[in-house]
């Protein structure tokens, strides 16, 4: 098991706790870490570009000349790809670029993504997170007594004093234990969880 320190909202340690093997001590699966990140941008994708194909774009109705006589290579509408104002060759069309990945492979890519934080010593477990009022700059203060720059504070309930009090500052986000996704752990820097959060986190994927 990885153990780990507790630290309080002023950065001191106060506790020490070991973390479940079945979920923060997995081996790591690179192809399916892989995997979650690019279905998750997949998915993220509206796919609504458009270009019109020459059966689309107006105008081009009769034959500019005719076919032989006149010098000029043959041509049967003014709409085709090589004219100006023609349509475009293979146009994009709206498309949805989403794919699944099964509960198995989504979970070991979870596991490995924890894994993988807590191999980086890019893990911190805090007490508690408590704010009496929304104020950035006590979460801002927070923050720098745990030396986190930019990371994902993963809470175990949703709390508006946390979350409000973190949404304006840069490079940090907040997520409950049981919404995070591979992406958002891989891209967020320091990984900070609530003491009940890692609990809770240990309870829905182990």
């Amino acid at each position: 098991m990885a153990n780990v320190s507790v630290y309080n909202m002023e950065g001191k340690e106060v506790d020490k706790i070991d973390l479940s093997d079945a979920v923060f001590g997995v081996e790591v699966n690179e192809h399916l870490v892989h995997m979650a990140v690019v279905q998750q941008l997949a998915n993220n994708r509206q796919g609504t570009q458009k270009a019109r194909t020459r059966a689309e774009v107006s105008g081009g109705g009769r034959k500019p000349w005719r076919q032989k006589g006149t010098g000029h290579a043959r041509q049967g509408s003014t709409r085709a790809p090589q004219w100006t104002g023609g349509g475009v060759v293979f146009a994009p069309v709206p498309r949805d670029y989403s794919f699944k990945m099964n509960k198995k492979e989504k979970r070991i890519a979870l596991k490995s993504a924890l894994t993988s934080k807590v191999l980086e010593n890019k893990l911190i477990v805090v007490d508690e997170l408590k704010f009496g009022e929304i104020k950035t700059k006590n979460f801002k203060k927070v923050m720098d007594n745990l030396h986190v720059e930019k990371g994902l504070v993963v809470l175990a309930e949703s709390d508006e004093n946390v979350v409000m009090s973190a949404r304006n500052l840069y490079g940090i986000q907040t997520a409950l234990a049981n919404t995070i996704n591979v992406y958002d752990i891989l891209k967020g820097g320091t990984l900070v969880l609530t003491r009940d959060a890692a609990k809770k986190i240990e309870e829905v994927y182990a």
